[in-house]
């Protein structure tokens, strides 16, 4: 098992921030992205990351932003280049290597554009309470993990500390204005369901996922990471079988160790033990393999 790489200090590059998984330094329009090993739950960074997660989530936001370029033009400027790290030392570039996103600076839209094909997380629980879901009612009688009639937007609010919220799409278009709240929802929906049909293709069912929006010279444009295991839930189409949770290629074996012990999700959060971190790692690697059609892959 490879070390998990859980920080980056990038002598000659300014730090813009420090996400919970990615530290984000500024050159002068643009931004260099760097997606580490360490892993959030509940809101809370955990001590110990996990081995080969950044660079999945950097190769799997690279393919998607190329698949759907023909729908939204999006933030990337180039992923792997030799000339993006003009500024870095040999080690530098080594360290980042395969973590690494050149993108546009722009103004974020503070709004978590989320859709949902499949009744399950937090929706089933609103669900369960009150036949909706961000104030969109749902048929009766669902099951948890049902796929729904249709996929349906469910905007929240973004944060930067703390939850999210769910909100209506009448409080997002009062938030940001009929006419961009209508553009949101309208790309999000063509996202899902375009990547949903490719990785469907793939054993693959991309349950829900969220998108993030920027705007650069009046253009809406994509932003972020980009359907990965950290902003979506991908469950195994061979497995699925509703009514129940589903196994999924993300850190649910993270969360299922931490509800298990009962830790009360206030920070310090506990460290992970080896057999966890192992087989969280092994389902990130098993994500890009089948998204990326990749037969064999290097765990380098």
């Amino acid at each position: 098992m490879n070390q998990a790489i859980l920080s980056t200090e990038l002598k000659n590059l300014k730090l813009f921030k420090r996400g919970k998984v990615r530290d984000i330094y500024e050159l002068e329009d643009r931004l260099l992205i760097i997606a580490t090993d360490r892993i959030s739950a509940f809101d809370v960074v955990l001590p110990n990351g996990i081995p080969q997660k950044g660079k999945v989530l950097t190769a799997l936001s690279l393919f998607w932003f190329g698949f759907t370029q023909d729908l939204i033009p999006n933030h990337l400027v180039r992923g792997e280049d030799s000339s993006v790290f003009y500024n870095l030392s040999a080690e530098e570039r080594q360290l980042v290597n395969g973590r690494a996103m050149l993108v546009k600076k722009t103004s974020p839209v503070p709004a978590e554009c989320i859709v949902r094909g499949y009744l399950s997380g937090s929706a089933w629980k609103e669900y369960q309470s009150s036949g909706a879901v961000s104030g969109v009612k749902l048929g009766e009688g669902l099951l948890e993990s049902q796929k729904l009639g249709e996929p349906t937007f469910t905007p929240s609010t973004k944060a930067e500390t703390g939850h999210d919220v769910n909100i209506t799409f009448a409080e997002l278009e009062n938030q940001e204005g009929v006419e961009i709240a209508s553009k949101l929802r309208e790309i999000s929906l063509n996202i899902y369901l375009k990547a949903s049909e490719y990785a469907e293709d793939r054993g693959i069912i991309i349950a829900d996922t969220k998108f993030e929006f920027g705007i650069r010279e009046g253009e809406l444009i994509l932003i972020d990471e980009l359907l990965t295991p950290d902003s979506s839930r991908f469950w195994s189409k061979e497995e699925y079988e509703p009514g129940k949770p589903q196994p999924s290629y993300d850190k649910q074996f993270v969360r299922d160790y931490l509800e298990g012990i009962k830790w009360d999700k206030n920070p310090p959060a506990p460290q992970l033990p080896p057999k966890v971190v192992e087989e969280t790692s092994k389902k990130y690697l098993e994500a890009r393999k089948r998204l990326l059609d990749e037969n064999q892959h290097s765990q380098s």
